[in-house]
C-alpha cells in the first residue's frame, strides 16, 4: 500500500501547508534567544527574547492544530486502505477534488501511480479523456452515493465503480468488465493470413496458427513452393508435417494479399479449373464476373439469398438498395478504385427481410480479373440500426406535432373566443348568425384535429380513471353499429373475468373508433369486425415489433376484420402521421398514429398482424388494475352567470389576441380585470400591497418567468390567491409544478368563453369558500 498525500478539504490543506512553516517559526525563535543574548542593552535584550517567546509560542500552536487537523484524514485513510489492501482489482481513494489519497498494489501494477498525483493523470493511458468521466461519475457518486460505468477502450471494456467514502473521501475501483469479448473467440473458423510485401506475413489468425504450429513471420515458412497456386492444391508446412491445402488467394488493398487455407480436400475432388473448393468453404462466397454475373457461389452464399441456384443470374438479381448502380460498384471494385469496397445490400426475398454486408476482393483468373464476393449476414445489425433511426423519426415528429399543436392552440383560442364574443350580439335571427356558427363549428373542428397532433405526440391532457372494458363498449357499441353500417356485422366477445384497466375512457372510445372505422373501410363488400378481450398473463418479457412488453397482468382488446389487409412493406409504416392506404380524401393518417399516442401514453401496447388478402387484427395491451376505484363526484358550488360578480383578476398572458379575448370575457362577466404580458409585468403590479387579487390566470409557457415561477413568488405575499393555469400544452407537462401551488386548477386551450368564465368563477368561490376545521 502506498499513501502519496493526504489532501482532502480546506481545512486539512492550510494544515499542510501551515506545518512546514512552523518549524522555519521555531529556528528563528532561537536565532532570536541568542541575539537577546548577546544584545549589550538590557531594553533591547528584553525586547528581543519576548518577540522570541511568541515566536515559539506560535510555532508550538501551530504543530498543535496541523496534528489535530491531519489526524482524522490520516485515520480515515488508514482504515479505507485497511479496506481496499487485499482486493485483486486496482482501487483508489481519492479527494473531491480528485486528488490521489492512496492505492493499493493492484493499482500501482496497472497504472503510474508514481508519476500520478490525480486520478485523471492515472488514468491517462486507459481513457481518452478520463476528466469529463470521472467528473460525471464522482458528481452522481456525491449525490446517490455510488456509481458505476462501463467503458469501451483500446484494451477492451472497462468498469469503473465509485462509491462516497465519508464527507469528503472517493473510493474508486477499476477492473476489466466481464462482458469483454473473449479473444479466443474467432470469427473465421477458416485459417487465413494477410501477407504484404515482400511475402511478409502481417497477421494469422487463431485457426492458422493452429494449423500451422505458430505464429509465422514469412511465407517461405508456411509454403515451401513458391509462388502460391490459387485454387489448387499446395504444400503447407503443418504441425503434422507437410499437407496439402487447398489455396484461395484473394488481391487486398496496399499491396496486400489474403491467403485462406483449407486442409483435407482430397484432390480427385478437385476438377481441372480448381473452384471446386468453393463448395466446401463455411463462409459465404460468390465469384463474380467484372459485369456482376455470377460464377459460382457456395450452399451459404444460396441460403442467405434463398435460392437453390445461381445459375444464369447476376448480383443485381438478388439485392437491392445500394443507392446506386450495382454494375458500377463492382467496376470500381475490378479496377481498383477507392480503397473500401464493402456495403450493405437488401436481398430480394419475399419470406423474410435479410441483410449483407458484401465485401469484394479482386483475384485474377487466366489474365481476366473476377471478384470474390464474401457475404455476412447484417438483418441483426440493420434491425437495430432501423430501430434507432424509427425511434429518432418518431421523436422528431412527436416534438414538432407537440411544438406545432401548442401554437395553434392559442390560435383557435383566439378565433373562437372572438367568435364567442360575436355570437353574444347576434341572435338566431340575424343573417351573420350562421355564418358565426361556421366559424365557431370549424374552428371546433381544427381543436379536435390538433388534439389528434397532441395525441400522438403524447403531449395531451388525459384524465385516466379505473374501468370496466365490458361496460364501455357496451355503452360505445351503439355508436360503433352506427359507424359500420349496414353491410358490417360487429360482433363482442368478452373475458367473463375480465381484469379493469386504467385509461381515459374519452380518448379510448377515440382509438376503438379509429380502429373500427380502419377496419370499415378495408372491407368495401361487407364483413364481419370482432372485438375480443381477454385477460393475458406474461411470466417473461414479450419482445415484438421492436418493442419489450414486461411480465405482469394485462388486458388484450383485439380488433379484428376480413378486409383487404396491408402489405408487408406498409405494416411498419401505418402509426406514422399522415401516413395512409386510403385514397385521396378518405382519410387525414392521423387516425392510427393518434390511437398509437394514446395508448403509449396510457402505458399500454399496440400492434398490428395483416395478411394481404384475408384481414387484419389489431391489439392493444394495457396493465390490468385489480379494483375498480370509485369515481368521485363532487362539484363545486358554482355561481350561476346572472348571480353579481365582484372579483378582481390578474390576467397574464403574452399572446395579445388570446389576452385580449380572455380581458373582454371576464369583463363581460362583472370581473375586473387587470392586464399584464409577462410574469415579470405580472410581479411588478403586485409591488402595490394595497392592490387586491382575487385570482391568478396565467399562461404556462410564456418568454422570461413562466405561469408556476411567478406564481409560486407571488404566493409568498398573497398565499390565498386562487390560481387558473392556461396551456396549449398537456396538463402532464407542468403537474409537479402545479402540484406545489395549492388552490389551482388548469384550463387547456383552446376554451371557450363559457368555459374560461366558469372556470375563474369557480375558482373565485373556492376561496370565498368557508374552510372547515
Amino acid at each position: 500500500m502506498a499513501f502519496l498525500n493526504i489532501s482532502a478539504g480546506p481545512v486539512r490543506q492550510a494544515a499542510e501547508r501551515l506545518r512546514p512553516r512552523a518549524g522555519i517559526i521555531l529556528s528563528a525563535s532561537v536565532i532570536f534567544v541568542v541575539i537577546g543574548w548577546l544584545a549589550p542593552d538590557e531594553t533591547m535584550r528584553f525586547a528581543v527574547l519576548v518577540l522570541a517567546a511568541i515566536l515559539a509560542m506560535a510555532a508550538f500552536w501551530i504543530t498543535v492544530f496541523s496534528s489535530s487537523a491531519l489526524a482524522p484524514a490520516r485515520h480515515a485513510a488508514l482504515t479505507l486502505a485497511e479496506f481496499i489492501v487485499h482486493d485483486s482489482a486496482p482501487s483508489i481513494v481519492t479527494g473531491l477534488d480528485g486528488a490521489i489519497i492512496c492505492h493499493n498494489k493492484a493499482a500501482g501494477k496497472k497504472f503510474d501511480m508514481a508519476a500520478a498525483t490525480t486520478l485523471a493523470g492515472a488514468l491517462q493511458s486507459t481513457l481518452a479523456n478520463p476528466g469529463a468521466i470521472l467528473f460525471r461519475m464522482g458528481t452522481k457518486a456525491e449525490t446517490m452515493g455510488a456509481a458505476q460505468e462501463d467503458i469501451v477502450t483500446r484494451g477492451g471494456h472497462v468498469r469503473i465503480a465509485v462509491h462516497r467514502a465519508g464527507a469528503d473521501q472517493l473510493l474508486w475501483r477499476i477492473e476489466k468488465s466481464a462482458d469483454k469479448p473473449q479473444r479466443s473467440s474467432d470469427p473465421m473458423p477458416l485459417p487465413m493470413l494477410t501477407v504484404g510485401r515482400n511475402d511478409a506475413i502481417l497477421f494469422m489468425n487463431r485457426a492458422a496458427r493452429e494449423l500451422v504450429g505458430e505464429r509465422a513471420r514469412t511465407l517461405d515458412r508456411v509454403c515451401r513452393k513458391l509462388p502460391l497456386r490459387s485454387g489448387q492444391l499446395n504444400d503447407i508446412s503443418t504441425s503434422d508435417g507437410v499437407t496439402s491445402c487447398l489455396v484461395v488467394e484473394l488481391e487486398g488493398t496496399a499491396g496486400r494479399r489474403e491467403v485462406f487455407l483449407l486442409p483435407g480436400v482430397a484432390a480427385t475432388e478437385r476438377q481441372p479449373d480448381g473452384w471446386t473448393f468453393f463448395d466446401e468453404l463455411p463462409v459465404p462466397l460468390l465469384k463474380l464476373a467484372r459485369g456482376g454475373d455470377i460464377q459460382l457461389s457456395n450452399q451459404p452464399a444460396r441460403d442467405l439469398l434463398g435460392v437453390e441456384s445461381c445459375a444464369g443470374k447476376v448480383l443485381g438479381d438478388f439485392m437491392e438498395g445500394l443507392g446506386r448502380s450495382i454494375p458500377d460498384w463492382l467496376e470500381d471494385a475490378a479496377v481498383g478504385r477507392g480503397t473500401v469496397h464493402s456495403e450493405f445490400l437488401q436481398v430480394k426475398r419475399k419470406d423474410k427481410e435479410v441483410f449483407l454486408q458484401v465485401t469484394l476482393n479482386r483475384a485474377m483468373e487466366e489474365g481476366e480479373t473476377i471478384l470474390i464476393a464474401v457475404l455476412n449476414d447484417a438483418t441483426e445489425l440493420k434491425s437495430l440500426e432501423a430501430q434507432f433511426v424509427q425511434s429518432q423519426k418518431m421523436q422528431a415528429i412527436g416534438q414538432l406535432a407537440g411544438g406545432v399543436a401548442h401554437d395553434f392552440n392559442n390560435l383557435l383560442t383566439a378565433i373562437s373566443g372572438h367568435c364567442d364574443l360575436l355570437l353574444l350580439r347576434h341572435d338566431q335571427s340575424d343573417l351573420d348568425y350562421s355564418d358565426l356558427m361556421q366559424i365557431n363549428q370549424n374552428a371546433n373542428r381544427a381543436a379536435a384535429l390538433v388534439g389528434q397532433l397532441l395525441a400522438y405526440s403524447r403531449k395531451q391532457t388525459l384524465r385516466p380513471e379505473v374501468m370496466d372494458m365490458r361496460d364501455m363498449l357496451s355503452d360505445l357499441t351503439h355508436l360503433l353499429n352506427r359507424l359500420v353500417g349496414e353491410k358490417v356485422t360487429l360482433t363482442l366477445s368478452h373475458d367473463p373475468g375480465l381484469s379493469a384497466i386504467r385509461a381515459d375512457k374519452r380518448q379510448l372510445e377515440q382509438v376503438l373508433m379509429n380502429l373500427v372505422v380502419n377496419a370499415r373501410d378495408a372491407m368495401r363488400q361487407g364483413g364481419d369486425i370482432r372485438i375480443e378481450t381477454e385477460n393475458l398473463l406474461l411470466k417473461e418479457p414479450l419482445r415484438r415489433d421492436r418493442a419489450v412488453v414486461a411480465p405482469g397482468k394485462y388486458v388484450s382488446v383485439k380488433v379484428i376484420d376480413q378486409g383487404v389487409g396491408i402489405p408487408a412493406d406498409k405494416l411498419q409504416k401505418v402509426f406514422e402521421p399522415f401516413f395512409t392506404t386510403k385514397r385521396v380524401g378518405e382519410g387525414t393518417g392521423l387516425g392510427l398514429s393518434t390511437a398509437y399516442g394514446i395508448i403509449k401514453q396510457t402505458g399500454g401496447f399496440i400492434f398490428v398482424d395483416s395478411v394481404p388478402g384475408a384481414g387484419t387484427s389489431f391489439q392493444l395491451l394495457l396493465p390490468a388494475h385489480d379494483v375498480i376505484e370509485p369515481v368521485a363526484t363532487h362539484q363545486p358550488e358554482v355561481k350561476t352567470v346572472a348571480d353579481e360578480i365582484d372579483g378582481v383578476v390578474l390576467l397574464v398572458e403574452d399572446e395579445a389576441p388570446v389576452r385580449a379575448f380572455a380581458s373582454r370575457a371576464l369583463q363581460l362577466r362583472g370581473f375586473t380585470v387587470l392586464e399584464a404580458e409577462s410574469g415579470e409585468d405580472a410581479l411588478e403590479l403586485l409591488q402595490d400591497d394595497d392592490l387586491k387579487i382575487d385570482v391568478f390566470v396565467t399562461d404556462v409557457i410564456m418568454p422570461g418567468i413562466d405561469g408556476p415561477t411567478w406564481v409560486l413568488q407571488a404566493r409568498k405575499q398573497r398565499p390565498d390567491v386562487s390560481v387558473v393555469f392556461m396551456s396549449g400544452y398537456a396538463e402532464e407537462t407542468f403537474g409537479n409544478s402545479q402540484s406545489k401551488i395549492p388552490n389551482s386548477v388548469f384550463l387547456p386551450k383552446p376554451f371557450s368563453l363559457t368555459a374560461l368564465t366558469e372556470t375563474v368563477q369557480g375558482q373565485l368561490n373556492v376561496k370565498s369558500a368557508p374552510v372547515s376545521a
